[in-house]
């Protein structure tokens, strides 16, 4: 197991360091389950009391915060003790999973692809007519990816994603495990006799920036025409719905469980809580933040806060609560 001094630590993060340890570190804990060959840290005034009790050696600390090293550990003082950790957290991280060979035999490739140089495909994935992947694509075992699709240039896609046909990807991206792009929307009206529902055909497609990350399960459907649009930067949780033609701005982040209904808009740098949900046709503006929860039926003004169900501005919401708690206090 490789192992680092905590100069050498101190080293990537440039923070200032504070004490010193004989301790070789071997890896970052949390400050509770922290052994003395890890590195932790502390980011919140209500963690300090725990360092005393704490066995690691050292930690990442944030520079407003006062705290003492203690025998034969130390402390780096960090502006940002998330970024700082987060360096960190990538410099321990381990290697990928090893493809034994570039191209497993068990996948089946269209010969009208177009395969990058450095490309790896794993075993049983499946790329169909006229696909484009670009240089060092990454496809881990069980991918699918459907006819006219282009991927960019270091694209990673893990095991059993899916992507269907005419989807245009970008470069860097990441998608976790089971991630769906470009399913159908959803679209259904009454058929005329009123005894069952019409299927809208859905001929979009999807388009994704660079350096876009979608976690695990998340859906982002393809357009009723056009293209529903994730722009570069967006980071999407877990268990995440995006329907058919809704465009996000660039470095939008939307938490796990939370969804958005057909052709919403979202501005740049747009967060959407876990579990807030956002009705069709409405436009979140650039910077806004919907809080956890939430159930968004009106547009969004760019830099507002929303909170509750339906979502109101934020501090008028908790007003609203406050009162109410009086209120049952006073019964």
């Amino acid at each position: 197991m490789t192992s680092y001094s905590i100069s050498e630590i101190n080293t990537i993060v440039k923070g200032e360091l504070i004490g010193d340890t004989s301790h070789k570190i071997e890896s970052p804990e949390e400050l509770q389950k922290a052994s003395n060959n890890q590195i932790t840290f502390i980011g919140s005034r209500k963690y300090v009391k725990l360092w005393a009790d704490s066995k690691a050696c050292a930690a990442l600390v944030s520079s407003n915060l006062d705290v003492e090293p203690g025998d034969n550990r130390a402390l780096i003082k960090v502006e940002n003790v998330d970024l700082a950790m987060a360096k960190i957290l990538e410099f321990f991280n381990p290697p990928a999973p090893v493809f034994d060979t570039d191209i497993h035999p068990t996948a089946v490739i269209h010969e009208t692809a177009k395969i990058g140089n450095g490309c790896k495909i794993g075993p049983n994935c499946y790329v169909g007519k006229d696909v484009e992947l670009g240089n060092e694509v990454v496809l881990y075992p069980n991918v699918c990816v459907f006819d006219e699709t282009i991927i960019g240039n270091h694209t990673i896609v893990w095991s059993g994603t899916v992507i269907r046909e005419r989807c245009i990807i970008g470069s860097h991206c990441i998608f976790h495990t089971n991630v769906s792009i470009g399913a159908d929307g959803f679209g259904y009206r009454p058929s005329e006799d009123g005894r069952g529902l019409v299927k809208i055909p859905q001929i979009g497609n999807v388009i994704i920036g660079h350096f876009v990350e979608i976690g695990a399960n998340s859906c982002v459907d393809r357009a009723k025409f056009s293209s529903t649009i994730i722009g570069d930067g967006c980071k999407i949780d877990n268990l995440v719905q995006i329907a058919h033609n809704s465009v996000m701005g660039r470095s939008c982040i939307m938490a796990g469980h939370s969804g958005l209904a057909g052709s919403v808009t979202l501005g740049d740098g747009v967060i959407i809580g876990g579990s807030a949900s956002i009705k069709d046709h409405t436009t979140i503006h650039s910077g806004a933040t919907v809080a956890a929860g939430s159930g968004v039926m009106n547009d969004v003004e760019a830099g507002k806060t929303v909170l509750g169900y339906p979502a109101q501005d934020a501090r008028l919401m908790l007003k609203q609560w406050a009162t109410v708690r009086r209120l049952m206090k006073d019964q």
